[in-house]
């Protein structure tokens, strides 16, 4: 199962294992990482489980697209690396992705 890195603003990093196919959000909540509210459960309409995803890894997932830009206007402190993690799914090419969140979701 992939591992992926959670790090909130403050820097406290929580790593956190998933299930090929879930999203990064479904492991966030599972793993109880603060910072991710997913107020809207997954159904991508709230972007309260924004976070930054690290440089060296955005090449690797497809660009934000649809409803995930859409709702990503209206998330916080909104950065070019910017992604819902609702939107993420978690796979074997993921592991070892590192990703912050916003202080904003504290």
């Amino acid at each position: 199962m992939p591992t992926l890195t959670l790090i909130e603003h403050n820097g406290t990093a929580h790593q956190v294992t998933g299930e090929i196919g879930q999203s990064v959000m479904q492991a966030a909540m599972f793993a109880s990482v603060p910072g991710i509210q997913a107020d809207c459960g997954g159904a991508c309409s709230c972007a309260t489980c924004h976070a930054y995803v690290d440089d060296q890894w955005l090449a690797r997932l497809p660009a934000a697209e649809g409803t995930e830009a859409d709702m990503l206007e209206y998330a916080v402190e909104r950065n070019d690396n910017s992604r819902l993690t609702c939107q993420l799914i978690i796979s074997e090419a993921l592991d070892g992705m590192v990703l912050r969140l916003p202080a904003s979701q504290f």
